[in-house]
């Protein structure tokens, strides 16, 4: 069977095109999806799996930065505030409004009621568009927390943000599959292995990290989106710009669901940063670390471990205290940040994540430096204009590329799930009705799930328990999301890996299931390459 990859492979080295995107982390999806949307002819490689950097482990958080009105950065909130407000608007299914709950400790360098007042100006900058402020006193703080510790609180703040209601990486896919539906050829496990211009052109030299094979890609234009690579490969292809990355180490433990109630708790921790519990269905995410580290290439410490694990159990009421036989999963990653010249900078903490978009006219080459997920579409929009300014032929300039499918599309779903009566087919263990979960992650291809199941009413079961994924949806996986490792789907397409024990999934009989959905002759050396791993 030809699968989706091998096509684009296939096609890669067979034509020129345009534009060539090296990296598939959010700011290369939206690239690729936006020029893609707006007809420009694209191509997109990533040397491992899409979002398999920094954009499958963030907190899972939309935000409009708040924290940013500490170091007076009015006009980078104000942005990331319309931005996230425009992922509401665009994702309605999936970028969801959720409420923080601040603890501010005694002797801060705030007091309460000034971080309130700033919480306020803060919703004013986000034009209403979430529920409003309100003070809590530490007497308030406690009653409708009794898990945080009062003992040293003055008091804390309610907001409004947004979270991802699935995890990061299957968003920053929903980008990948975007350009795909628009005509890109997009491929995972290709590395640009060296690239040179000649003739007016891109040629990079790739590597097909499966087969080992190698071919040629030929572009006029080239974007680096390869996040925290992106200063190696602008060094090979000998492309100089302003701005450099430093890289900040973050790391996030999953554990047991810490409250019942599904707010998202906010503290300061010892190092001075946001520090946050999130909801994460039936478990709780908890982080974040800012560790500067001179390489991408990290993992878990039990340092950083420790210093999570001591921050929430003092900032809690936890009885019995976490343990690190406490932690379910990890996630880890670098932040490539975005800075001028070559020199450091004088306060690490309140360093942001704005991004910067530099242009090569010459040589036809864009470099994406920095950036977060609350700010992808307008990395979209600026890489867009950017090469249509180079003379990069733009078909279709006012062209929507991003969003859910139109109202009277997500009408029509749920009329055809509804007479068909899908939600009594939704397993008891399930969180949430199956009409609402197809949409959400597969939006119009839902429709495909409905003819399924139509067919046979059995394909609407889970495969593994506590998964919330059922055969059709393992089916329409290996048909459309290109995955290539088992891991891919365990833990980008599906946040699996993020809510189960290693133990748990190893012993899933659904496990092999999937697999052979997903493979089939290869299914059992693809369990044990990733039971291996």
């Amino acid at each position: 069977m030809t699968t989706l990859r091998q096509t684009n492979l296939a096609r890669l080295a067979g034509q020129e095109f345009d534009v060539l995107v090296i990296g598939g982390g959010i700011n290369g999806a939206v690239s690729a999806a936006a020029l893609a949307g707006r007809g420009v002819k694209v191509a997109l490689i990533e040397r491992e799996d899409f979002a398999s950097g920094v954009s499958s482990q963030s907190s899972n958080l939309a935000w409009g930065g708040i924290k940013y009105l500490e170091s007076w950065e009015f006009l980078l909130v104000n942005k990331l505030c319309r931005s996230r407000n425009e992922l509401m608007r665009a994702y309605p299914s999936t970028v969801k409004e959720i409420r923080f709950f601040t603890t501010i400790q005694r002797g801060f360098r705030w007091p309460p009621l000034f971080i309130f007042l700033g919480s306020v100006l803060y919703w004013i900058m986000g034009r209403f568009k979430t529920r409003p402020p309100r003070y809590v006193s530490a007497r308030q703080l406690e009653a409708t927390e009794p898990v945080i510790n009062t003992e040293n609180a003055a008091g804390g703040l309610e907001y409004s943000d947004c979270y991802l209601y699935d995890n990061d990486a299957r968003f920053v896919f929903g980008f990948v599959r975007k350009a795909l539906d628009y005509g890109c050829v997009a491929a995972n496990y290709v590395a640009a292995t060296s690239m040179r211009r000649e003739q007016g052109r891109w040629l990079v030299e790739a590597r097909d990290a499966i087969s080992g094979e190698t071919f040629t890609v030929a572009a006029k234009a080239l974007v680096n989106a390869a996040g925290p690579w992106l200063d190696a490969l602008n060094r090979d292809a000998g492309i100089e710009t302003a701005h450099h990355h430093l890289f900040s180490k973050g790391i996030h433990l999953i554990v047991d669901r810490v409250t019942d109630n599904k707010r998202v708790l906010t503290f300061f921790a010892s190092d001075g940063r946001l520090f946050f519990l999130i909801p994460m269905g039936s478990r709780t995410c908890v982080g974040t670390t800012d560790t500067q580290v001179e390489s991408p290439e990290v993992g878990v410490t039990d340092e950083d471990r420790d210093f999570v694990l001591s921050n929430i159990n003092t900032l809690l009421d936890m009885d019995p205290p976490l343990t690190r036989d406490s932690i379910i999963a990890e996630r880890c990653g670098v932040r490539p940040l975005a800075v001028r010249g070559e020199g450091g900078v004088a306060d690490w903490v309140q360093l942001s994540r704005k991004h910067e978009v530099e242009v090569d006219r010459e040589r036809m080459h864009l470099s994406i430096l920095g950036g977060k997920l609350t700010d992808c579409l307008n990395v979209g929009d600026e890489v867009v204009a950017a090469l249509a300014a180079l003379g990069i032929d733009v078909p279709d300039p006012d062209a929507s590329w991003y969003g859910e499918p139109p109202a009277e599309v997500h009408r029509e779903y749920l009329r055809q799930a509804r007479l068909m009566n899908l939600d009594e087919l939704t397993a008891d263990s399930s969180s949430e009705p199956l009409s609402e979960r197809f949409w959400r992650r597969y939006g119009q291809s839902a429709f495909h799930l409905l003819e399924r199941i139509r067919e046979d009413r059995s394909c609407a079961r889970l495969l593994i328990v506590r998964a919330e994924y059922t055969r059709c949806e393992m089916e329409l996986t290996a048909q459309r999301e290109m995955v290539v490792k088992l891991e891919d789907f365990m833990r980008r397409r599906s946040k699996i890996e993020l809510v189960l024990r290693p133990e748990e999934i190893a012993n899933a009989p659904g496990l092999r299931r999937a697999a052979e959905i997903l493979f089939g002759e290869e299914a059992e050396a693809k369990v044990g390459e990733y039971l291996a791993g």
